[in-house]
């Protein structure tokens, strides 16, 4: 009698339970978590953004920085800026806008054997060598 008591009890349990579930489920859904998008990593392995040095074919060297909002600040060797957008599609593709340009420029980017990082241009294949300046 003690047991047809216990169970009569554990079923009424579950189906309160039940409609608690039910209640639950006819509430509005629960705030969806969104994680963010693991950040792209650099030819070198290492983040997109920072400062950099890069030395163009001629010899010239300017200093780039990239910020976390996609925007960027390059200086040449003069001490003459501009400005502009970017976008690291995957580690061997850096994509730039200059604030006075319409279109994005996609260049190649690969650390060779030699560890020297290159980014070359899509326009005229000209080969520039990149470093990260630590900071």
């Amino acid at each position: 009698m003690k047991y047809i008591v216990l169970v009569a009890a554990l079923a009424s349990l579950s189906a309160c339970g039940g409609a608690a579930t039910e209640e639950e489920s006819s509430a509005a859904p629960a705030e969806m978590v969104v994680e963010e998008a693991p950040a792209m990593t650099a030819a070198d392995g290492g983040p997109s953004t920072g400062t950099f040095e890069i030395t163009n074919a001629k010899g010239e060297v300017s200093t780039e920085v990239l910020a976390a909002d996609g925007t960027f600040t390059s200086t040449n060797a003069a001490g003459e800026s501009k400005t502009g957008v970017w976008e690291q599609r995957s580690p061997n593709e850096f994509c730039a806008q200059d604030a006075d340009e319409t279109e994005m420029t996609c260049f190649a980017e690969a650390v060779g054997d030699d560890g020297v990082w290159t980014s070359t241009d899509p326009d005229d294949g000209e080969v520039s060598t990149v470093k990260r300046v630590a900071s």
